[in-house]
């Protein structure tokens, strides 16, 4: 089975090791047709504390880390 991978945007980096990340799911509306842009929003695991609030990263899913935790920072693409 494939590992899930994503890239987002850091919206909170508040925690320790830990930041939140914004993933926008643009797809067109079944009936309408219009783009409607849907947000998930997911906790990563940032080990070194390197990411900062307005970083694009991709993560990658992991083994549950914590309770709410299920995915882990792999590279930042832009600072």
């Amino acid at each position: 089975m494939a590992i899930k991978e994503r890239v987002g945007l850091v919206v909170s980096d508040k925690m320790q090791k830990t930041v939140i990340v914004a993933v926008e799911n643009r797809a067109p509306h079944v009936r309408y047709g219009k783009i409607v842009v849907k947000t998930r929003r997911y906790k990563a695991h940032d080990e070194e504390n390197t990411c900062k609030i307005g970083d694009r990263v991709r993560i990658q899913e992991t083994r549950p880390l914590s309770k709410t935790k299920r995915w882990q920072v792999t590279e930042v693409l832009t600072k």
